[in-house]
């Protein structure tokens, strides 16, 4: 991937993007199935539904928040399109941060997912602060699998099915020097 990326904390009025993102069926596919019991959740399609008389609440909790939240759009930046999302949010009593990155299914395929984790590492070590970032996911996913490790995660083992991949501070800061010095 040869674009450069930013994150672009979104204002009230851009949470359409996120309800069309909610509401593809392409890009939601990876929940389809499941038994997840999320309010307005179709296991049909893995559609997660993000009606305007939920954006108010949802925006005062995930928006504004840090350090315990952070939520952004993965912008690219020749033309400012929506790429699709990221999150950070640190559960209570733990010394981690967990993570979700979606990218819409259009874009998937491009490297946009790795250049997204990478921003996310960033804002979690640089801004926040974080000692750990930790993601779960379905092992079958490859190309998510992938890109995780291409972002320095580690895997730290696997159960029914899932995958539980973490990065500490110390291996991103290791990462980023030994990318600073390759030539």
């Amino acid at each position: 991937m040869n674009e450069v990326l930013s994150l672009h904390v979104p204002s009230y009025d851009e949470l359409w993007y996120r309800q069309r993102l909610m509401q593809d069926p392409d890009t939601m596919s990876y929940n389809r199935g499941y038994d997840l019991h999320i309010p307005g959740y179709d296991p049909a399609t893995g559609c997660i539904a993000f009606p305007e008389s939920e954006w108010a609440g949802w925006y005062d909790f995930f928006i504004g928040q840090e350090p315990l939240r952070f939520y952004a759009y993965v912008v690219r930046e020749s033309d400012g399109a929506f790429l699709g999302e990221v999150n950070l949010h640190r559960p209570p009593n733990a010394d981690h941060y967990e993570m979700g990155v979606v990218i819409e299914a259009r874009h998937r395929g491009k490297g946009y997912s790795a250049g997204a984790l990478r921003l996310l590492l960033a804002h979690a070590f640089e801004a926040l602060g974080a000692d750990a970032v930790h993601n779960s996911f379905e092992a079958e996913r490859a190309a998510a699998l992938r890109a995780h490790r291409s972002a320095g995660f580690v895997e730290l083992g696997r159960k029914n099915g899932v995958v539980d991949l973490s990065i500490t501070r110390d291996a991103w800061l290791r990462q980023r020097s030994e990318e600073c010095v390759s030539f």
